[in-house]
């Protein structure tokens, strides 16, 4: 299937001052498969050397950090030639062997002839662990779960994707029940790289589960594996609360909601593991709707979302037909989904940071900020075709932002404070 991360990979190969670049994302989001078709597409060779239970590679790291030594071993570790622009050099679950990670430094001053690709699922929590990161030595790319454009690609309606690209609107409200069918079956399969390939090849909502609930549960044990016993149970009860918390009307995230007399310093570095691991992302309240967003950060108060939609849906035990068929059970949590949706959209989608707004005193709420250029752009989430947007009109009225928008499972309209975009258009914004 293809990736739109896969333009990011040429864009960096092709930079003047390219330094070695660094893969982030969470387990299973297809890290490993888009470096080496990358390498295959792009390269002569493809050297993968993957330093999980390889005791040889991690040695070779620990004396010093010569590079010509390096390149030998890993010509000796993968038979592959090692030739400057002929070569992609890959470095899977590169946490596992720090001073490995530390060398991308030597390959960007001594090296840099040489494309060099490393990815570690959970580099994020090596590196809060004392890990020396290379800060302005390397280059980032973040890879999620397939976003709804990629869904559609994969699952062979690349027209309705291009649509998408293209902002062809009234071509999109001509196809709109196409869309709304298969935004459906998104919120259920989500953008996990194995689960779409199934649903692809297999066309089985039962797989689907099975599938989404096996990569849960390699998640969880993953706690266990790289965490202490005393925070342990924390991740645990964050993780599983994030459901229900995101069911809420109001999505604040409230510590109490985990355990009774919960404090939010008991569970600061549960969050943050989560975080560090890609699979939560946590969207900040701001106290005020200026420029920057980032100055006006209320830390204490945030919502967390899950890294992807279907996952979420799993968790929740939701059926197939209550998604699918607009289940009466399925209303008061397709808010949750269509929010998680959304969110999701942004990051894999868009440059935009999201945050969210409340006044004070109010119970209203924007469900997310985003900083364009100059302005600041409320968004307004809506499940179904209901229009009617209270907390946003009272937002304009106040702050008379220049841009507002709602997104819905209305077609696209143009109306004098504000421009509704389809939900399954929200990469457009």
């Amino acid at each position: 299937m293809e990736r739109t991360a896969m333009e990011a990979l040429v864009k960096w190969n092709g930079k003047k001052n390219r330094k070695p670049l660094i893969l982030k994302g969470a387990r299973q989001v297809g890290k490993t498969w888009l470096m080496k078709e990358f390498g295959k597409r792009y390269f002569k060779y493809t050297a993968y050397v993957n330093f999980d239970n390889n005791e040889r590679m991690r040695d070779v790291f620990e004396s010093d950090y010569n590079i010509d030594r390096i390149l030998m071993a890993v010509n000796i570790e993968t038979g592959v030639k090692i030739v400057p622009g002929e070569t992609l050099i890959i470095f899977d679950e590169i946490q596992e062997t720090p001073k490995a990670i530390a060398s991308l430094k030597y390959f960007c001053e001594e090296a840099p002839e040489y494309a060099v690709i490393a990815a570690g699922s959970l580099l994020g929590v090596a590196i809060h662990k004392g890990v020396s990161f290379p800060v302005g030595k390397v280059d980032t790319i973040q890879l999620n779960p397939l976003s709804f454009r990629e869904f559609l690609a994969a699952v062979g309606e690349e027209g309705l994707a291009r649509l998408i690209e293209r902002k062809e609107y009234d071509l999109m409200s001509a196809f709109r029940e196409k869309y709304i069918d298969w935004l459906k079956k998104y919120y259920y399969i989500g953008g996990m790289p194995e689960v779409v390939s199934s649903f692809v090849e297999e066309k089985d909502f039962g797989e689907v589960r099975y599938l989404q609930k096996q990569i849960i549960e390699m998640y969880e044990n993953d706690f266990s594996k790289h965490t202490t016993e005393q925070e342990l149970p924390r991740i645990r009860m964050v993780w599983n609360s994030v459901p229900m918390q995101l069911a809420k009307e109001n999505k604040k995230f409230l510590f109490g909601k985990i355990k009774e007399g919960a404090r939010a310093k008991d569970f600061e570095i549960a969050i943050e593991w989560l975080q560090d691991c890609g699979l939560i992302t946590k969207v900040y309240r701001v106290n005020k709707p200026a420029m920057p967003l980032k100055a006006y950060i209320e830390f204490s108060a945030f919502k967390l979302y899950l890294l992807d939609v279907g996952l979420l849906s799993a968790m929740s035990d939701l059926d197939a037909r209550t998604i699918l068929e607009g289940n009466r059970i399925f209303t008061e949590f397709k808010g949750a989904l269509t929010e998680q949706y959304v969110l999701q959209q942004l990051i894999a989608d868009t440059e935009y940071v999201p945050y969210y707004f409340t006044e004070t005193k109010s119970e209203g709420e924007i469900d997310f900020l985003i900083q364009k250029g100059m302005d600041i752009i409320p968004v307004e989430v809506k499940a179904e075709e209901n229009l009617r947007a209270k907390s946003l009109k009272c937002f304009c009225e106040k702050y008379e932002p220049r841009e507002a928008i709602r997104t819905s499972m209305s077609d696209y309209k143009q109306q004098d404070w504000l421009t509704n975009i389809p939900l399954w258009a929200i990469a457009a914004l």
